[in-house]
Formats: structure tokens, C-alpha cells, sequence
């Protein structure tokens, strides 16, 4: 039998059954460590809610999840703020990538062996015994580290300073909560099974350890944060390197779920997120040799905007949508720029064309409402930021900052004091959100809106405020 037919004989056999291992931590325990870790890094703002990148690594994930047998937790995927090359699960299978990650790899089965991996050590139960080799057992003392951990995250105004502490995250993690060689190669022969079943290519997970490995580092503290949280990377590449020696996809190959075209989400987030200065130069030396390609066009006018260059940044997105004319990342992308560059016509035009994209259109929405307010036309912006805010998905904190504008201009002073609250509370600006959310109860006359500002009020971290009917205005 060929070598990686013999391997996964092997692993059909073994892999799937759950270690007859008595943990520490029950699954009851785990659950609330899970839930009480994501709490903590999401309310440090460190999460990246960038909807495209988001959906594509959902999409990968869930497809890895679906051919699991039964699990005792729902796996849930989350991009980190941070521009290292790292992934890693959390207890009760939150399954954390850093933006890096995507800006490092170069396709979908790259992405998919790193899912696949980080979901082989949620599957084995890897953080349990993590814990249960720290002696953290108790739920407050694993919390208590966790925070201490992300405390520095909301300290540094500076973007390096942060970019630091939120790297340092992982890093943390693995000293507290560090997976055995064992854990990395069971993970690993779990990860190559779920990529066959999946009908992503097994060699994905080869392809990407071998591209950090060759990233240019010196000295210890210059190792990328993956070799830090996943040790034994060398032997990793050996093993895996003989079982896919052989490898060649089967007639029978599955065809994994349709996603996104893996480029253009890599250079949104380059485009979005990443360093300009590092990024400008390359990209442009990238598209004078391929001058036909959409991502570097669509990846190079995002950076441009980012830096004021907009006009330019507005002729790289126009140049992307010649190509590809009905794309909702550029359409998007191009209507912001118009926006910054005072065109809010042009701006509004196109985002009407896309307001019912099922990924994008509340994006549409929310940045065509922007317009409408520069452009006087209050009560059609105020529609469409009622609308994003009643969905009620991550990412669009800053509508209540333009419901706040609205409120001003209309002189509805209280509920702009509300609006404004509301908004620096989802920035975690506690006091300036306790400030503004006062000032909404010393006025607001309507009682639901009193009710809403109050159940703010008393959500703020360590407020534990509470006004009662008798605060209300005489």
C-alpha cells in the first residue's frame, strides 16, 4: 500500500476516537473557560470584524467541521488584529487567525491546513490537557492569567505598540498553556484526514509550515509567534513530508465548498490593515511585472487611500473594476474613497448598486448613509443607519458616531448624547461613554429610550451605574 494511503488507513483507525485520558477540566469548565477567554479578548478590541476575511475563513472552517464526528463543543473562528504569522485554539474550540496568517499564505488549501490543525487540537481536547499539566484547574485562576495577558492591549495608543501586545497574546498562551510534540502530531495526522474528507489538498499544511520556515529571522526573539505556540515544527515538516510523499488526489476527490477568490481577501486585508510603507513599494514592483492583475490593483488603491493619496488610490480601484466590473469589494472600496475624497454623489451611486450584496450590502448601506449626511440628506441617512444598527452585527460601531451627528444637526440633543455614549462604550472608552450616557438620562423624555441608555449605563465595565426614574429631569 502506498505511504499515504497506509497513513490514513492509520488514522481512520485512531484519530477520530476521543483518548480514554480523564481530564482536569471537565467540558462543563472548558465551556466557561471558553466563553470567559473570548470575553476578555473581545473586550480588549482586539478582533478583526472584517466581513470578507471573515466569511472566508468561516467557510473553510465549517467545511472542516462538518465531516467531524459529534463534538462537545461549537467551534467558532475569529480574526486577530495582528500581522504575525500565527493560529491557535482557544479552551472549547474558539479557533483564533491572525491577520498575518492570511497576508502570508498564498491560497485556500495553505489557509485550510492551518484550520485543519488548529481544529485537530480542539478535537483532541489539546487545551484540556494543556490545563491539566499547568495545574491551572480553576476557572478564575486560567482567567485570571488570560487577562493579565491582554491587560496591556487597550494601554498604547501607538499602532506598534499594540500590534505588539496583541502578538503577545499567543505567545502568553504557550507559556501557560503549552502543547506537547505528541499534541502537534496528533493534530497534524487529524488535520491531513479532515483536508482528504474536505477535498482540500492534504499538502496545504506541508506547503505552509515549509513558507514559515523560510521567513527570515534571526535570534531567538525574532522566531515567528507559530514556532512559539506549535513546537517541533522540523520534525512536523519530516513526518508530514513522508506520508504526503506519494500524494496525489483521488478520482473520487470531494470538491470543497465555492469561496472567495483567496488573492483579493489577501490584499483587502494588506490593503486595509497592513503596514503601507512595508506594503506600497512591493505591491508596486509586483504590478509593473503583472500589470493585468486585479489584486494588486485593488491591494495597492486601498494602501494608496490609507496614506492620502486618494486620487491615486481612486485610479488603482477604477483600473480593478475595468477588469471586473461587478465586484462588491471594489464597488465598496471605491464608494469609501469617493467619500473621502468629498464626491458624495459618486459615492452614493455606486453604493446603491450593491446594497443587496447578502456579504457587503449593509457595509453599502452604513457608507452611503455617511454620504447622505455630508450630503443634507438626514433623513435617508438615518434610515439606513437604523437599519445596520437593528441587524446588530460586529464591526459597525461607528454608525452610532454618525446617529450622534444626525441627532446634533437635528438639535435632538439627549439622543445624541445617547448615540455618543453608546459609540464609545463599543470602542471601550468607559468614561466617555458613562459621560455621554449621564448626559442622555439628566434629558431624554422618552422612556425606552431612558430604559436603553440606562442598560448601557450599567453595562460599562466597572460601573455597575444605576439611575433610577426619580434622576430624571424635574
Amino acid at each position: 500500500m502506498e505511504p499515504f494511503k497506509q497513513a490514513v488507513s492509520l488514522i481512520l483507525s485512531i484519530v477520530l476516537l476521543f483518548p480514554a485520558t480523564t481530564f482536569a477540566i471537565s467540558i462543563p469548565d472548558e465551556l466557561k473557560l471558553g466563553k470567559e477567554y473570548l470575553q476578555l479578548i473581545k473586550d480588549k478590541g482586539v478582533i478583526l470584524h472584517d466581513p470578507v476575511a471573515q466569511k472566508m475563513i468561516e467557510i473553510v472552517g465549517n467545511a472542516i467541521v462538518k465531516q467531524l464526528p459529534p463534538q462537545p463543543f461549537h467551534f467558532d473562528f475569529f480574526m486577530i488584529n495582528d500581522d504575525s504569522f500565527n493560529a491557535f485554539a482557544t479552551p472549547a474550540a474558539n479557533i483564533f487567525v491572525h491577520r498575518g496568517l492570511i497576508t502570508s499564505l498564498d491560497n485556500i488549501d495553505e489557509l485550510a491546513g492551518i484550520l485543519a490543525h488548529e481544529i485537530g487540537h480542539a478535537v483532541g481536547r489539546h487545551v484540556s490537557q494543556s490545563i491539566d499539566r499547568s495545574k491551572i484547574v480553576a476557572t478564575g485562576s486560567l482567567a485570571g492569567m488570560i487577562a493579565g495577558i491582554l491587560i496591556g492591549a487597550a494601554a498604547g495608543s501607538s499602532e506598534a505598540g499594540q500590534a505588539l501586545t496583541y502578538g503577545s497574546m499567543a505567545a502568553g498562551q504557550s507559556a501557560m498553556l503549552t502543547y506537547t510534540r505528541e499534541n502537534e502530531t496528533e493534530a497534524d495526522q487529524k488535520a491531513v484526514l479532515f483536508l482528504e474528507k474536505t477535498g482540500y489538498s492534504p499538502k496545504g499544511i506541508l506547503d505552509s509550515l515549509l513558507k514559515i520556515r523560510q521567513t527570515d529571522y534571526q535570534g531567538v526573539e525574532n522566531i515567528p509567534d507559530y514556532f512559539k505556540t506549535h513546537p517541533g515544527t522540523a520534525a512536523r515538516v519530516s513526518h508530514l513530508s513522508a506520508i504526503l510523499a506519494d500524494y496525489t488526489p483521488p478520482a473520487d476527490k470531494p470538491s470543497p465548498p465555492e469561496n472567495l477568490d483567496y488573492n483579493m481577501v489577501k490584499y483587502r486585508v494588506i490593503g486595509l490593515y497592513a503596514n503601507p510603507d512595508t506594503y506600497i513599494p512591493k505591491i508596486e514592483i509586483a504590478l509593473h511585472n503583472a500589470p493585468d492583475n486585479v489584486a494588486f490593483h485593488y491591494g495597492l488603491g486601498l494602501l494608496y487611500g490609507r496614506v492620502t493619496r486618494l486620487n491615486e488610490g481612486i485610479e488603482q480601484l477604477n483600473k480593478a473594476l475595468a477588469k471586473d466590473p461587478f465586484d462588491p469589494m471594489i464597488l465598496l472600496e471605491l464608494g469609501r474613497l469617493y467619500i473621502r475624497n468629498t464626491e458624495y454623489s459618486r459615492a452614493i451611486t455606486i453604493l446603491d448598486s450593491m446594497t443587496d450584496d447578502p456579504l457587503l450590502g449593509d457595509w453599502a448601506i452604513f457608507n452611503r448613509a455617511v454620504a447622505q449626511i455630508q450630503n443634507g440628506n438626514l433623513p435617508a441617512a438615518q434610515k439606513g443607519l437604523e437599519h445596520v444598527l437593528d441587524n446588530g452585527k460586529p464591526g459597525f460601531e461607528k454608525a452610532n458616531y454618525h446617529m450622534a451627528e444626525i441627532m446634533s444637526r437635528k438639535s435632538e440633543n439627549a439622543l445624541s448624547n445617547y448615540y455618543l455614549g453608546v459609540y464609545y462604550a463599543r470602542i471601550h472608552d468607559e468614561q466617555n461613554a458613562a459621560r455621554q450616557l449621564e448626559r442622555a438620562l439628566d434629558t431624554l423624555d422618552d422612556e425606552k429610550m431612558r430604559e436603553k441608555a440606562q442598560n448601557e449605563l450599567e453595562n460599562l465595565t466597572g460601573k455597575g451605574k444605576k439611575r433610577t426614574n426619580q434622576s430624571k429631569r424635574m
